[in-house]
């Protein structure tokens, strides 16, 4: 499907995912790539735009990551944001040197020019997100000042002729008051862009596509449950109905009632048309996890013994045409596959073809989209809001939300904990629910006293956190009276718990899950 589009150049920024999903926020395409991309490919792109990404580094230090004059001079409008910014003014004849004063957090901002192009809209003081050390000090010929604080002089700078624009601070973040307005101006009005990037367009043109490149062949998906690939399951059934076949391994460390609301949409008495196959493989996966605690070898044993299975059903298939995996953009990115930013984590189903399937080629429609938009397909195709919805949660299941050895009645113990948790938090009237909330269990076993009898059993971790983009996160500050009530249900519920703790760790130091 051909699109107009807008490239972000990564160079190291721990916000370019989040660059790129605010352009697409303003309906226009776009894709992320590293700085060592070569000129003559971002020609062939055509993109109506060009922003350059935050990073680390200091630009007039040998070895820094740069790119060539001539990505200034291809008239296409290009945006540089705090390194970005640095490194465009560096390239072009400006200077950049270490701050006296370094910036951090939110800082009020006054505008000084650009009002009826990148600053249109935007009042003459704003409140954005500064995080850097270095500064402008000079200018480069042809651009004049837009913007400054208190501490930096130049807060943003254009030369407008050119449509080539720098500014310091991060307008990706939320943080920033009217950053939506900036890059709107930019990626809209600036790049001259329509903006008809839409999910129902998205939903009809793959749903075309996959019919047009699987014909007659047969399509073959490992559906787990999740988001990604219940959607992925669903825009394939849509586009090629019985040519799919899905096989969901359960491998019993998922939530409660998981499985059988898995198999109630998909199965033979949901809506859709398709081959589907549940292979309980739970007793499986705990004779494997036997004795083991070390988190990454837990991983590991999960996902090989995925594998197996999934191998040994899909011998009883036969020979198939495609198989489709539901990657999606993060999953590209942070793998080290599109940009510039470190590798984050391994996908078994990024960037390699399978040796245990007898296939010929993979298939990956969602492979462009941002969870948010993987949502919004999930939505346009009819699925229902609780599996659209529903809370990340990770490959390897509830076998990382148990802390030390994997056992079935460890797994009774979280899953029932959990949903009690998920249950209060719902019903409790909350204004907004947490971005993320589950409940784990600590391998810690404690004294206790319940009906005058001493108890030695497990504590039940409760997590819940705000993010925006799961980068970061902030624990929530869930009511003390929901809190209390959660606690309790599970003491009294939850056979072999006898403690209960609320995990206030942020992200970072902690991550999300707790393994």
């Amino acid at each position: 499907m051909n699109q107009e589009k807008v490239i972000v150049i990564d160079f190291g920024g721990q916000y370019n995912q989040l660059v790129a999903r605010r352009v697409r926020e303003c309906n226009v395409y776009c894709e992320i790539y590293s700085y060592r991309t070569p000129l003559e490919e971002i020609k062939k792109m055509n993109p109506k735009g060009i922003i350059l990404t935050g990073g680390p580094n200091s630009c007039y230090e040998e070895g820094a990551p740069t790119y060539t004059k001539e990505l200034f001079e291809l008239g296409i409008p290009v945006l540089g944001l705090c390194y970005g910014a640095q490194l465009m003014m560096h390239v072009l004849g400006g200077k950049v040197e270490k701050a006296p004063v370094r910036e951090y957090g939110k800082t009020e901002t006054f505008i000084d020019g650009a009002y009826d192009s990148l600053f249109a809209g935007v009042d003459k003081s704003t409140i954005v997100w500064m995080s850097h050390f270095d500064y402008i000090s000079k200018v480069a010929p042809g651009f004049e000042i837009l913007a400054h604080t208190a501490d930096c002089p130049v807060a943003a700078a254009g030369c407008l002729d050119k449509n080539l624009y720098a500014i310091q601070f991060h307008p990706e973040v939320l943080h920033t008051v009217q950053g939506k307005e900036i890059l709107f101006n930019f990626v809209r009005n600036i790049c001259g862009t329509e903006g008809s990037w839409r999910m129902d367009s998205f939903v009809e043109h793959t749903i075309a596509e996959i019919r047009e490149r699987v014909g007659s062949g047969k399509v073959l998906l490992a559906l787990s449950g999740g988001v990604d690939s219940s959607v992925l399951a669903a825009l394939l059934a849509k586009a090629i109905g019985k040519q799919l076949t899905c096989v969901f391994v359960d491998h019993g460390l998922l939530r409660k009632n998981e499985g059988d609301e898995v198999e109630s949409v998909f199965g033979s008495a949901g809506s859709f048309d398709i081959n589907f196959v549940r292979v309980n493989a739970a007793q499986r996966y705990y004779a494997k996890l036997a004795g083991v605690t070390e988190p990454e070898q837990k991983r590991k044993i999960i996902g090989e013994e995925f594998i197996r299975v999934f191998e040994e059903e899909a011998k009883k298939i036969g020979t198939v045409d495609f198989l489709a995996q539901g990657t999606i953009y993060p999953d590209v990115v942070e793998s080290g596959l599109g940009g510039e930013s470190v590798v984050i984590k391994s996908h078994h189903n990024v960037g390699g073809l399978p040796d245990y399937v007898d296939f010929k080629e993979i298939i990956e429609p969602l492979r462009n989209l941002f969870k948010d938009e993987v949502r919004k397909v999930g939505l346009e195709l009819g699925l229902p809001k609780y599996l659209v919805f529903r809370q990340p949660f990770p490959g390897p299941g509830l076998g990382i939300r148990i802390i030390g050895e994997v056992t079935e009645e460890k797994v009774r113990i979280v899953q029932d904990a959990d949903y009690i948790y998920r249950t209060e938090l719902a019903e409790a009237g909350l204004k907004k629910l947490p971005d993320q909330y589950f409940a784990a269990l600590s391998n810690m076993r404690s004294v206790g006293v319940m009906g005058d009898e001493r108890t030695y059993d497990y504590a039940v971790v409760l997590r819940a956190v705000e993010t925006i983009d799961f980068m970061t996160a902030e624990a929530s500050e869930i009511p003390f009276e929901v809190l209390q009530r959660v606690m309790s249900r599970i003491i009294n519920e939850v056979k072999g718990v006898n403690r209960v703790m609320y995990d206030l760790t942020s992200k970072p130091p902690g991550t999300v899950e707790l393994e």
